[in-house]
């Protein structure tokens, strides 16, 4: 008779504890990168990223966990509005030799209240690769998707990509750039 209540006890703590995992698809994402000349600051960004996320729901709806998020992003698809900027940035990226810019998740954590997303990867960027952590503001909206939003300051240098000059010299770009994202992944 212990055993019973106690494999039912254990039962109901499991079936409390349950989560959900959506494997979300039909996604829309943009991600802009912002940095500084001593010409002028300067943006490019994309639309065109493939990106697989699974997302851990507990059975009351609210999200519990990330256990999956790969990214990658051709890195000629980051345009500007001006072309030469793009020629420039290109040479730097070094994107005849690495035309993929990735992401892959190592480890995440969800706030609590499922609002913030805090993850560590690894960001390979001109054939670099770093360890990196990032965070997110997140929603889970009424018709399930869910939008995470944030942005990272990342110094070009730790990618090995020395900082684009132009102009034979005369205008350098700062080291410093910040990436900003917005996801909205759907199922």
């Amino acid at each position: 008779m212990k055993t019973l209540c106690k494999t039912i006890a254990l039962l109901f703590l499991t079936h409390q504890l349950t989560t959900t995992t959506i494997a979300q698809q039909k996604n829309d994402f943009t991600l802009t990168i912002n940095g500084t000349s001593t010409m002028h600051d300067w943006e490019m960004k994309t639309s065109k990223i493939a990106c697989n996320a699974t997302f851990t729901f507990y059975e009351d709806g609210e999200l519990g966990g990330l256990t999956l998020l790969n990214f990658t992003m051709p890195s000629e698809s980051l345009k500007s509005e001006r072309t030469g900027l793009d020629a420039v940035a290109y040479k730097a990226l070094k994107t005849s030799k690495y035309p993929t810019i990735t992401f892959n998740l190592k480890s995440a954590t969800v706030s609590k209240q499922g609002t913030v997303i805090i993850c560590t990867g690894d960001l390979t960027v001109a054939g670099v690769t770093r360890t990196i952590d990032i965070a997110g503001a997140t929603q889970v909206n009424a018709d399930k998707s869910i939008n995470v939003k944030g942005s990272k300051q990342i110094n070009m240098r730790d990618f090995d990509i020395d900082p684009p000059a132009f102009l034979f010299g005369q205008f350098t770009t700062g080291e410093d750039v910040t990436i900003s994202f917005n996801l909205t992944f759907r199922h």
